[in-house]
């Protein structure tokens, strides 16, 4: 079977607001994955008997399952409109590979080449709405909406 386009063809498939909704689910992941996985990555603070590591191990596992979800919504949404949808199919493989993040993060194994696959498919997301006409930036979610997310 041929692998097809995921363009809507009838309005009942399209999306409500389908940009809008892309634009803030890509923008809650974008923040969260900057906020609590690569700044503490930078820093080190990932790293076996840095200050505050156990803290940023938590929130780092939380905001690895929040961005899976919140770009893994981002996907679904941009289905909804032709334009995005065109821009993000190459996206969908991407965002599963970072699927597995969280574990990894709690377990003390993710690598930088984790950390990185996140920031690159945060760029890719960011540059598919961007080439689309709806601009993604860093909205920073609360640790309440962290955690509210990864629990629904």
């Amino acid at each position: 079977m041929a692998a097809t386009a995921a363009t809507p063809t009838t309005s009942a498939e399209r999306v409500k607001l389908a940009k809008t909704k892309f634009v803030l689910n890509a923008s809650l992941a974008a923040g969260a994955a900057y906020q609590w996985l690569y700044k503490p990555f930078k820093a080190g603070t990932f790293k076996s008997g840095a200050k505050g590591r156990t803290a940023a191990l938590i929130k780092g596992g939380l905001a690895g399952a929040f961005t899976y979800n919140r770009l893994s919504a981002a996907l679904t949404d941009a289905k909804g409109d032709p334009t995005l949808s065109k821009a993000t199919t190459a996206l969908s493989s991407a965002v599963a590979s970072i699927k597995g993040l969280p574990s990894k993060i709690k377990s003390g194994k993710a690598t930088d080449a984790d950390f990185n696959q996140v920031q690159t498919t945060v760029n890719g997301i960011k540059a598919a709405g961007a080439s689309s006409g709806a601009s993604v930036t860093d909205k920073v979610p609360s640790l309440g909406q962290l955690t509210q997310m990864v629990n629904s």
